[in-house]
């Protein structure tokens, strides 16, 4: 798989753990990086994709405030693991509270991570992303 994509809803177990959808393990088998993300949701990276990332943010200058904020929240609450062999990953409690996971979650693939939402807080959230969808449009041709 060279992305992932689609829109699943597995449950937390008693012990938080996540079963990962089928079609995303054999690519997150060798490890993740479980992180904060925005908007209140869990961004599991592979990760070899995930240090890409710790790379870019490495070039950053630390005397940006907002730079140093995004390293912080970003790096700070960041999990490593590999997928059991039924294809579940452990969601710590603290990341678990940040994006108000309990039993129910959505799991959505976009492109090179995937992203775990509470359902409330996805149904709002896609509610409006999918009304400014609607209504995207191209840039008028320069010329």
């Amino acid at each position: 798989m060279d992305f992932f994509m689609g829109t699943y809803t597995p449950k937390l177990d008693e012990k938080g753990r996540l079963f990962l959808p089928a079609r995303f393990r054999d690519r997150l088998a060798e490890g993740v990086v479980v992180t904060q993300g925005q908007e209140n949701c869990l961004v599991v990276w592979p990760e070899d994709v995930f240090m890409d990332e710790a790379r870019r943010a490495q070039q950053e200058s630390m005397k940006v405030r907002g730079n140093r904020d995004f390293a912080r929240v970003f790096f700070g609450g960041a999990e490593q693991g590999v997928p059991d062999k039924q294809g579940r990953i452990g969601i710590s409690p603290y990341l678990r509270a940040y994006a108000g996971l309990t039993k129910d979650v959505v799991v959505i693939g976009v492109m090179d991570r995937i992203e775990i939402w509470d359902p409330e807080r996805w149904r709002d959230y896609s509610t409006d992303a999918q009304a400014k969808f609607a209504e995207l449009d191209e840039e008028p041709a320069q010329g």
